[in-house]
């Protein structure tokens, strides 16, 4: 076992261990109390409803893209899988975003674009999220009002505002002088990639120079993010949960910000257990109710994830089986 994989495996049970920390803190028999109230009802509700955001991140990826409209059934089912790989497998989001790639090479995307068009597509959810963020702190400081302890807080999510604007730009900044160092990350872990990591450097150059494709895949990414918040605010009322939209869309945008910043935990175990334990009660939800939401939330991923994991794998099995590994390029 490589120390990579060592490394993933103790970050995975240490956030394993944080997690059952936080639900043995606030009450094993709350924490169920309060899943059994959100109920099948509000999983079928977020389930259900996913489509919608994935129908948004899919057509993000795809208007990047610039292919034919014959391939947007290739990016929605690549973006499921990339979306499940980094909730469900023990890797960083870096491993759904490499799955995801070779999910949109067996759907005939060439290796290259794939590959350019995925790190595209990062960068303007990178951008989304910050709007996203933004409007989860207005929010959050429009309801606490002026106290100084609150004004602590809102200092302290600005603060990751601020980072994560500067990550952006350093993330930016890389793709335009790191070609070189991209180029090798792709032949050494995208080998349907590899025959076309020349033209990687063009390609991304190309994906930039379309400035109207970046701001609709913006303007895309956010309405995802909202929509996505709005999913959680619906379950919670379909089960009789009174709390405001406003401050659902609060609350779920400081959530995967913090989530984002801690990026190297794998499928944010723990992290996103102790975010909403904590955040939750500033909008109404107490913090057994806010774990149950967590909760619901990992339930929905596993149902929507798990088999879109095993298609995929079946479809690499029958390419492997049949001879062709499948470059796209």
């Amino acid at each position: 076992m490589t120390r990579a994989r060592i490394g993933v495996l103790i970050a995975a049970l240490l956030g394993l261990a944080a997690a059952t920390a936080v639900i043995g803190y606030i009450g094993f028999g709350a924490v169920l109390k309060a899943f059994a109230v959100l109920g099948w009802r509000g999983l079928a509700v977020l389930v259900i409803y996913s489509a919608l955001p994935f129908a948004l991140l899919a057509t993000a990826w795809f208007v990047l893209s610039g292919l034919a409209a014959a391939f947007w059934t290739t990016f929605l089912a690549a973006r499921v899988v990339r979306d499940s790989a980094s909730e469900l497998l023990p890797f960083s989001q870096l491993g759904g975003f490499l799955i995801g790639v070779r999910a949109a090479v067996l759907g005939g995307v060439p290796g290259h674009l794939a590959l350019a068009a995925t790190v595209v597509d990062v960068t303007t959810e990178l951008i989304a999220q910050l709007g996203f963020t933004a409007l989860g702190l207005t929010v959050l400081a429009l309801r606490l009002g002026a106290a100084s302890d609150h004004n602590t807080l809102i200092t302290a999510g600005l603060t990751g505002l601020g980072f994560s604007a500067v990550m952006a730009a350093a993330f930016i900044i890389f793709q335009r002088r790191g070609m070189g160092v991209l180029e090798a990350f792709a032949r050494r872990f995208l080998p349907a990639a590899a025959a076309g990591a020349s033209d990687l450097g063009v390609t991304l150059r190309r994906l930039y120079a379309r400035p109207g494709r970046l701001a609709i895949a913006v303007g895309l990414h956010l309405a995802a993010w909202i929509a996505s918040a709005a999913g959680a605010w619906l379950a919670l009322r379909i089960a009789s949960v009174s709390v405001s939209l406003g401050g659902i869309l609060a609350l779920e945008s400081l959530v995967f910000a913090v989530r984002s910043a801690v990026f190297v935990a794998p499928m944010g175990v723990g992290v996103q257990e102790a975010t909403y334990a904590i955040i939750g009660p500033l909008f109404g939800l107490g913090p057994e109710l806010s774990l149950a939401l967590s909760l619901l939330k990992r339930a929905r991923d596993l149902v929507i994830g798990l088999p879109a994991l095993l298609i995929w794998q079946a479809v690499e099995g029958r390419r492997l089986v049949g001879g062709g590994a499948g470059t796209g390029d």
